[in-house]
């Protein structure tokens, strides 16, 4: 029989949607999460202000670059969008110029050994006044304390100077105790001296500190950019740029710099999109104006007080290139501008950079695109990370919390750091701190057994053929998997949610502690496909968080590291059947030891489990009345595991020493405040007592004597 069009239209029927979860991001702009919708489709192009390469990165980079590498491996892994990604360095900034300068010029006099010691000296009291004087005319509470720690530093060099035998000795101590002190007199007084051709003197100090960011970035598992530029490379570009913006009439040259107009562009444009209120924040303008830069100077060049350097004319000893206004360099501001519109185009989608940068850098590179394209959208999406505090404190060398990328390695891993960030919402602020971290730590700890524990139950599976492995589901394993479905949800809400991931590693153990209870329960049979599928999702998540250095969709759980990552794939199936038999050999020597009550053999067990294995990447975990199950471990990882372990311990120990002397002291102290209560009362009843009988001298009390005499008698007469 056939059926008619009217009769097939009612045998299905289109699905609800049931949910709206869609990416958005917080967007600066408007200071609320924006439904996220790039230009082109499914391609997003993005630009990131990248390191200003003059000293060695530190824990505030790491702050912005793994922040930024987590939002970015979600939206290319997760949400599946092809990213564009492209990232600067900036190899010429005033900062590189100063710090080149200072380093050229030291070095060249403390090469001179024609220079007599008492010239050297005569050098440092030199610097000591030079820096006593920027002291005076500083307002920065961390910069006056640095600057306190220079000047103590010298002065204590000069005065012991005499404790020194020889002149080669006095020159060595002065030279390792007032060398920031005479770089910076040195570049004061000689700048002049360095040939303003010799561009490498700068160059070369930018490439080592870039070699160096590129390999701290490696070392933290941060992505490298799809595209790189560097400033020196696109000065030709920010030339043409200029020029076209004084073509548009939003720029004007003076004494051989270029100025952009503020006034003019905001009364066609918006001037300080991301931050209105700090429009007219001069101090934070000078600041962005360059090290190098004195605003007596340029106040008198400008038209405007907030008008910023797009040009700037070079001072002898200072890097320049040709330009139709003479010789001279780029600013800063404008150098994002022409790099992320010359790879990116006219507009593109996402810019992301720290939160100290959002002005005037960021509202200055708005500025400046918007006068070049003449429009008022360059970007769509801007995003700023948070701060980040050092135990709650700002970072600052002044107050010894300054941690380098490298200082944070040396105690935790990037595996451990990284948690850290992703506990944390990229853009609010973070606190690296030993207690963070300690949360951290605990997390990985937490992921780290719930693997090894599904590794554990996994092996079994091996030996069945494809249909036993299949088994039927039940009540148990259905509440665990609609536990499993449920989870995914809200982890897909939470990501959607501005890429919420405190909440999504909420949801992630609360995930693991349902499968952990699923597995320790008595009486059921486990299910080990589920399991799997629950540890291969987790999985996936860490991958695409940037946990494992690599992955295989092979995999479960963390990568080892090293040269132990390349066959970490087989090393568990080729070592089990050994492992297995030592492991079976360990536990019935262990049993003897145990029934003969041999304690030296119970150490010597002891000690192939907590010394030996673990170097191995093997894990024994003794259990009563059973086999002791074996764990395959990174090396390192148990290793680091064990250091951390002994300096918790140690941590303890030492706090509850703390404890014990505080307490100490308080009963000292109360003791003694007691003393001294009592001594103060006898003073006043002594007191009191010298007062009354002064008053009446004649009602004296009698003394003990005649008391003892009174009673004698009283005895004598029969009153006792």
């Amino acid at each position: 029989m056939c059926t008619t069009a009217k009769q097939n239209s009612g045998l299905w029927k289109c699905p609800e949607v049931t949910s709206d979860a869609q990416l958005r991001l917080y967007n600066s702009f408007t200071k609320k999460k924006e439904l996220f919708v790039p230009i082109n489709g499914n391609e997003v192009r993005w630009y990131t202000c990248g390191p200003t390469v003059y000293d060695t990165s530190h824990m505030g980079h790491a702050r912005t670059y793994i922040s930024f590498d987590i939002v970015r491996r979600v939206i290319s892994d997760y949400f599946g969008y092809d990213v564009l990604y492209c990232m600067n360095v900036t190899d010429i900034d005033d900062k590189i110029i100063k710090r080149a300068r200072e380093r050229y010029l030291l070095k060249k006099y403390m090469e001179d050994s024609s220079i007599p010691i008492n010239k050297v000296v005569e050098d440092c009291q030199q610097a000591l006044t030079h820096v006593k004087e920027i002291r005076s005319r500083e307002n920065d509470k961390d910069k006056q304390t640095m600057y306190d720690k220079q000047i103590s530093s010298v002065e204590n060099a000069l005065q012991n100077l005499h404790l020194s035998s020889d002149d080669e000795m006095k020159r060595k101590k002065l030279f390792d105790d007032c060398r920031d002190n005479l770089a910076t007199y040195l570049d004061f007084n000689h700048s002049h001296t360095t040939n303003p051709l010799e561009n490498e003197v700068f160059l070369d100090l930018a490439r080592h500190y870039e070699s160096e960011f590129h390999s701290d970035m490696s070392s933290l598992n941060i992505l490298p950019a799809h595209v790189l530029t560097r400033v020196s490379e696109y000065v030709p570009e920010i030339v043409k740029f200029i020029e076209k913006i004084i073509s548009n009439g939003y720029a004007y040259e003076s004494n051989s710099s270029v100025y952009f107009d503020t006034i003019k562009f905001h009364k066609q444009h918006s001037y300080a999109k991301l931050e209105p209120d700090r429009m007219g924040d001069i101090a934070a303008l000078s600041e962005g104006e360059g090290a190098l830069t004195t605003s007596e100077n340029t106040i008198k060049e400008k038209k405007n007080d907030c008008d910023f350097v797009l040009w700037k004319k070079s001072k002898t000893g200072e890097p320049v290139w040709q330009s139709p206004w003479g010789l001279g360099r780029p600013g800063w501001h404008i150098e994002c501008s022409v790099m992320a519109s010359a790879v990116l185009g006219p507009q593109f989608d996402i810019h992301t950079g720290g939160i100290d940068l959002k002005f005037p850098h960021h509202d200055n590179e708005i500025a400046q695109s918007e006068a070049y394209f003449d429009s008022d959208s360059w970007v769509n999406y801007f995003l700023h990370s948070g701060h980040l505090t050092i135990a709650g404190c700002k970072m600052s060398k002044s107050l010894k919390n300054f941690v380098t990328i490298q200082q944070a390695l040396e105690k935790y891993s990037s595996r451990q750091i990284r948690l850290l960030f992703l506990l944390h919402s990229w853009s609010s602020t973070l606190d690296y701190s030993d207690h963070g971290m300690e949360k951290a730590l605990t997390y990985e700890k937490m992921l780290s057994e719930f693997f090894l524990n599904i590794k554990t139950h996994l092996r079994s599976l091996k030996q069945l053929n494809h249909s036993s492995a299949y088994t039927k589901f039940d009540e148990n394993d259905l509440t665990l998997n609609e536990r499993f479905s449920t989870i995914k949800k809200q982890i897909h809400i939470a990501l959607c949610d501005s890429i919420d991931t405190p909440t999504v590693m909420e949801n992630i153990r609360q995930l693991i502690s349902a499968a952990n209870i699923y597995m320790n329960s008595t009486n059921i049979t486990i299910n080990r496909l589920l399991l799997r599928n629950i540890a291969a999702y987790i999985t996936r998540l860490i991958n695409i968080f940037g946990l494992n250095s690599t992955s295989s969709t092979d995999d479960i759980g963390f990568t080892r590291s090293g040269e132990q990552q390349a066959s970490a794939v087989n090393v568990e199936d080729i070592a089990m059947p050994y492992v297995e038999q030592f492991a079976k050999f360990r536990d019935a020597v262990r049993t003897e030891a145990i029934t003969i009550k041999n304690k030296e053999i119970l150490t010597l067990c002891d000690h192939v489990r907590n010394e030996i294995l673990p170097e191995l990447g093997v894990r024994l975990e003794d259990r009563a009345g059973s086999a002791a199950t074996i764990k395959f471990c990174d090396p390192e990882v148990l290793k680091r595991e064990r250091e951390q372990a002994l300096l918790v311990e140690k941590s303890k120990q030492e706090e509850k020493e703390r404890r014990k002397l505080e307490q100490q002291a308080a009963k000292e102290e109360k003791e003694r405040k007691k003393l001294e209560q009592q001594k103060a009362k006898d003073e006043k009843e002594a007191k009191k007592t010298a007062a009354k009988e002064k008053k009446n001298p004649d009602t004296k009390e009698p003394s003990q004597s005649a008391t003892n005499d009174a009673v004698t008698g009283a005895t004598a007469n029969g009153d006792s």
